[in-house]
């Protein structure tokens, strides 16, 4: 199936035991397979979590897909470079500031999640130090 006009995540189960790539020793061949990973071998994490968490870039992706199919290839290249303009924030960083614009390019402007009305009660503060703030911000 297409890619581009996947509805759901596709699965990242996609794993291949030692026995798969073993040599005729019945050790990892590294040279054809890369390195061994315990980290990939091991499936600590269900596969609807992974879908969850690419949930919203595979809709977009599925959208953006759509438009250049209908509207032809400007269209999205419109929408992602307008998301890309008003994504810059000119504001000073330490003061809270929401991007009502990205949010309407986005579609995100007609719901609520629990980030817009449950913020912890240290994001509301202004800081005494903008000139520290800035520091850490650039990571220094």
């Amino acid at each position: 199936m297409d890619n581009s006009l996947r509805l759901v995540p596709a699965s990242k189960s996609k794993s291949a035991s030692v026995q798969d790539t073993s040599n005729s020793f019945g050790l990892h061949d590294t040279l054809a397979h890369g390195p061994r990973s315990l980290a990939a071998e091991v499936h600590t994490v269900s596969p609807i979590k992974d879908r969850l968490e690419n949930w919203e870039a595979t809709q977009d992706n599925l959208k953006l897909n759509l438009e250049r199919n209908v509207y032809g290839l400007h269209a999205p290249v419109r929408k992602l470079m307008e998301r890309n303009l008003v994504s810059w924030n000119p504001h000073m960083p330490t003061y809270r500031s929401s991007n009502i614009h990205l949010d309407i390019l986005m579609g995100r402007d007609e719901t609520i999640e629990p980030a817009d009305f449950m913020t912890p009660s240290g994001d509301l503060t202004i800081p005494l130090s903008v000139h520290a703030d800035m520091q850490k911000r650039r990571g220094m």
